[in-house]
């Protein structure tokens, strides 16, 4: 074997489970590749009885919420920079039908993804109910008579999406062989793995066989290809693009001030990383704030991450943004103790007192009427590192944050004030009263 990608023989699953076979099979088929190594190998499995699979992998493993795991996996190969590696995702009928747009998007934009879906027919693990997938007459146990209707052709669904290969087995122990057709696969590739659930299945439905419930529901075992197929997406295509719509301020600007040589800045052999969060209320443009200062620092060529953080009541409290500016690739995303904080509202306020009583905090740009508050908080001793300014008398409720990030742009000198500036045209509009948010409020 050129590398043992499975790390144990005992696996987590019920005793004569199909997902145990498919995972000895991916096994099999990667070390069938040759020269072909655990980190060149990312899986992304979904929630679910397949989602406990992840630590017995060697290669990377990322578990996802309930039918988000193509859309992990998208995101990551969209980001990605080395084409040359594997990812596969692991996910149940559950996991596929909840996540059903992101499935036949990934299989429309002909992203490179291998995508195994383990159809046993139910929720095995919560308790043995139907599906979007379960046959006609499959006896589930809510539907103890057998299901109604029929259920969707997955095969047939993704290769109408434009999938270049979408093919369907049935779960067995010399599977390993159309798993390594699929893994050679270029672009997006498809295996749907008909199963039954030992735990309920095969109780409510006893007698039959995976293959006889297949031939009954008309689930054919086969491959369908696309010889019409859209070209994979290829990121290296895209972001260049990208950048010449949105960078011609940023070129000039890195010609003359590299990011990491500015005075009194990190050393030249060390990437520069800054983490700002942006604290706000629903309804005030906190999120709008965020996507613009990472677009200007994109614009300039910089690599960034944003995060959005509200209530689930969207539109009252609350509402925060984390966005990570940084010379070098992000591979950790985290701002736990950032280096600037934006504050424009007391429910921002009430948010990130925690961040602001973090030892080692950065920079806070607070808007004046929190003052008091500021102060009964964290009382005097912060004021070598505090900023406060009238931003939302000046600016307004909905635009206070984005004045205070241009502030903090003219005083530190992160970001050239022509690219934000820029940013904020390009998402709001020659309307916006740019005048009040790029106000110097140094002078």
């Amino acid at each position: 074997m050129s590398a043992q990608f499975l790390a144990t023989d005992s696996l987590p699953f019920c005793k004569g489970c199909g997902h145990s076979l498919v995972a000895k099979g991916i096994g099999q088929a990667l070390d069938a590749i040759q020269g072909l190594s655990p980190r060149d190998v990312i899986v992304v499995t979904d929630i679910g009885c397949i989602g406990i699979i992840d630590k017995e992998f060697a290669t990377h493993t990322i578990h996802g919420l309930h039918g988000r795991s193509i859309a992990l996996a998208s995101g990551i190969r969209l980001g990605l920079e080395n084409p040359g590696k594997k990812i596969i995702v692991l996910l149940g009928d559950g996991g596929a039908t909840i996540g059903m747009q992101h499935l036949l998007d990934a299989a429309h934009r002909n992203l490179d993804l291998k995508v195994i879906v383990h159809n046993n027919m139910l929720y095995g693990m919560t308790g043995g109910q139907p599906s979007s997938l379960t046959p006609c007459g499959y006896k589930t146990s809510i539907m103890p008579e057998g299901k109604a209707d029929a259920g969707i052709d997955l095969v047939a669904l993704v290769a109408a999406a434009g999938a270049p290969m979408a093919m369907r087995t049935i779960a067995s122990a010399a599977m390993s062989a159309q798993i390594g057709d699929l893994l050679a696969a270029e672009g997006f590739a498809f295996l749907e793995v008909l199963e039954l659930c030992t735990s309920h299945g095969v109780k409510l439905n006893p007698g039959k066989s995976v293959a006889a419930i297949a031939k009954e529901a008309g689930l054919e075992l086969k491959i369908l290809r696309n010889p019409h197929a859209s070209p994979a997406t290829i990121l290296t295509e895209v972001r260049p693009s990208l950048l010449e719509k949105i960078s011609p301020i940023a070129r000039e600007w890195q010609r003359g001030l590299p990011w990491t040589q500015k005075a009194d800045r990190s050393p030249s052999n060390t990437a520069r990383r800054i983490s700002i969060v942006l604290a706000g209320s629903a309804g005030e443009g906190v999120q709008t704030s965020a996507e613009i200062l990472a677009q200007a620092a994109m614009s300039c060529g910089l690599h960034v991450s944003k995060k959005g953080s509200y209530p689930v009541t969207v539109g009252i409290g609350f509402s925060m943004a984390e966005v990570i500016i940084s010379e070098a690739p992000i591979r950790y995303t985290g701002a736990g103790s950032p280096d600037v904080l934006l504050i424009c509202s007391e429910d921002g306020l009430e948010k990130v007192k925690g961040l602001l009583n973090a030892k080692g905090r950065g920079m806070v740009y607070l808007d004046a009427t929190l003052e008091p508050a500021f102060r009964r908080f964290l009382g005097h001793a912060s004021d070598a590192s505090l900023q406060i300014r009238a931003y939302r008398e000046i600016a307004g409720a909905k635009s206070a944050l984005l004045a205070a990030v241009s502030h903090y742009l003219r005083r530190e000198g992160e970001l050239p004030l022509e690219a934000f500036e820029a940013s904020i045209r390009r998402h709001m509009g020659e309307k916006t009263n740019l005048d009040a948010i790029m106000k110097d409020f140094e002078a």
